[in-house]
C-alpha cells in the first residue's frame, strides 16, 4: 500500500507539480509512481551528486524496480585527461542494457543528456560472447579487442584491459563487475574464471561472458576517415554558407561578378584547396591530441 497520495504519471507527455517533498520523500514518491507507471521512466537531475543520491534511495525504495545511472564524464573540455574507465564502464552497460528494458527509471544528469551518443548499432555489432568449448585464435583475439579500444598491459588492474600470457587471457570487459582469465588448451577455452585484480586469484568458474568495446564510439579506420571528411566538409559547408550569406545582404552584387568569371573560379578552387588542407591539418593535430590523452 502506497505511504504517499500520488496521481499516476501520464502515459505519454504532460506535466505534474510535487511539493513538500522534503529529504527522502522525492526518491520514495519517484520509486512509487515509477513503480506504477506502465511505461520506462526518464529521470534527470541537477547535477552528478544528486544522480548518485537518487539512484541510491531508489534501489532501496524499490529494490524489484530496475534502475540504471548514466554518469557524467565528470571530465571539462579541455581537460588533459580522458574519463575515469570505471565510469566509461558504467555507461557502456548503461547503453547496452536500455534496449532490453520496458520498465524501470534511467537517471541521467542534465549536463550529461546534451552530448550526443553512438549510434545503438555501433554497441550491440560491437560486442562478442565468449563460451567454454569454442575456438580462439589468440592473435585475432589480441587484434579485435585493441580495434574495440582495450589496452594490452603486463597486468590487469582496471576496466578495458587485457594482458595475454602463454595460453591464458585475462580481460576486464566493460560493464563486468570482476575481471575474467581465459583458460586455453590449445586453441579452444577450457575454463572461463573471474579474478580479484588486488591479489590475481580466480575466484569462480564461469559459463559465457559477454565483452563490450571499451570505446563509447568507434574508432576504427573507415569511421576516423569518415569523420575526418565530414570535419572538412562541414568546414566547407559553414564557410561557403557565410559568404552566401554576404553575397545576399551585399547591395552592391556586381562586385561578385568577378567570381563567376573562368579566372574568378579557378581562383576559388585555390582558396578551397587551401582551405580544406588547412581543416585536415587541424583535424590530425585534434586526433594525436586524443591519442595522447589515452597514453
Amino acid at each position: 500500500m502506497s505511504v504517499l497520495r500520488l496521481p499516476p504519471l501520464p502515459a505519454a507527455s504532460g506535466k505534474q507539480h510535487w511539493g513538500n517533498l522534503p529529504g527522502a520523500a522525492l526518491s520514495l514518491a519517484i520509486a512509487e509512481a515509477a513503480s506504477n507507471a506502465k511505461r520506462f521512466t526518464l529521470l534527470l537531475t541537477a547535477d552528478s551528486q544528486s544522480a548518485e543520491r537518487l539512484q541510491e534511495e531508489l534501489a532501496f525504495f524499490a529494490p524489484d524496480l530496475p534502475v540504471l545511472h548514466f554518469p557524467d564524464w565528470e571530465t571539462l573540455p579541455y581537460d588533459l585527461f580522458s574519463p575515469h574507465q570505471d565510469i566509461v564502464s558504467q555507461r557502456i552497460a548503461t547503453l547496452y542494457q536500455l534496449p532490453e528494458l520496458s520498465h524501470g527509471v534511467l537517471v541521467v544528469p542534465i549536463t550529461t543528456a546534451l552530448h550526443r551518443l553512438a549510434p545503438k548499432r555501433f554497441l550491440l555489432g560491437s560486442s562478442l560472447v565468449l563460451d567454454v568449448g569454442q575456438k580462439l585464435d589468440v592473435e585475432q583475439m589480441r587484434l579485435r579487442l585493441e580495434a574495440a579500444g582495450y589496452r594490452c598491459v603486463d597486468t590487469v588492474y582496471e576496466h578495458g584491459e587485457f594482458a595475454v600470457r602463454g595460453a591464458l587471457i585475462d580481460l576486464f570487459p566493460m560493464g563486468s563487475a570482476l575481471p575474467y582469465r581465459i583458460d586455453l588448451f590449445d586453441d579452444e577455452i577450457e575454463t572461463l574464471r573471474t579474478f580479484d585484480p588486488e591479489n590475481q586469484r580466480s575466484i569462480d568458474k564461469v559459463e559465457s561472458i559477454r565483452l563490450l568495446p571499451a570505446r563509447e564510439f568507434p574508432l576504427k579506420k573507415e569511421a576516423v576517415t569518415g569523420f575526418r571528411a565530414n570535419y572538412c566538409l562541414e568546414a566547407l559547408k559553414e564557410k561557403g554558407l557565410i559568404k552566401m550569406s554576404n553575397f545576399k545582404k551585399s547591395k552592391s552584387k556586381s562586385n561578385y561578378l568577378y567570381i563567376l568569371t573562368p579566372k574568378g573560379i579557378a581562383e576559388k578552387t585555390k582558396i578551397t584547396i587551401r582551405f580544406m588542407k588547412q581543416k585536415m591539418q587541424e583535424y590530425d593535430e585534434l586526433h594525436q591530441e586524443l591519442k595522447d590523452k589515452e597514453n
